[in-house]
């Protein structure tokens, strides 16, 4: 019980030290955020890393319950090289865009990961529904952040 506690433990702290790097990386995104025109139903800045932290904390859980189910090894395997994949991708959009300013390549960057993320819940559903259920917050989220850096960059 204990190991899989611990399991728990570091696979919710991958994704959070993976947002916070690429945050920190972004240098002062929140600011950058508040000086652009924002398209209709743009949320305050505070909102976003409590968003984040959230559906980051949600990934994680995930993708334990994909690495203690009794699937195949092989199966288990995959399934996390496609979450590695995606989250590989999510770090990436943040400093596109806030570092970067590069909103319509960050765009482009949002629907890659928009795949990623969509084909991350259907391998996950084949081996354990729930952690597929538990990142379709994080879909919705990314299809929101879309619209906005979108509207940002038309905007802009």
């Amino acid at each position: 019980m204990k190991n899989k506690q611990f399991g728990l433990f570091i696979f919710i702290a991958i994704p959070l030290f993976v947002g916070g790097l690429s945050a920190f990386l972004s240098g002062g995104g929140m600011q950058t955020l508040g000086m652009l025109k924002q398209p209709p139903f743009s949320p305050p800045g505070w909102l976003f890393p409590i968003v984040w932290t959230i559906l980051y904390i949600l990934m994680g859980i995930a993708s334990w319950l994909i690495w203690t189910s009794e699937a195949k090894k092989q199966d288990i395997h995959y399934a996390l090289m496609v979450y590695g994949r995606q989250l590989f991708v999510n770090f990436f959009w943040s400093i596109f865009f806030f570092r970067l300013q590069w909103y319509l390549f960050s765009f482009v960057w949002l629907l890659f990961l928009w795949g990623l993320i969509l084909a991350n819940i259907l391998v996950f559903y084949c081996i354990q529904k729930k952690a597929a259920y538990l990142l379709i917050p994080y879909l919705v989220w990314v299809t929101f952040a879309g619209y906005l850096n979108l509207g940002i960059w038309y905007l802009n």
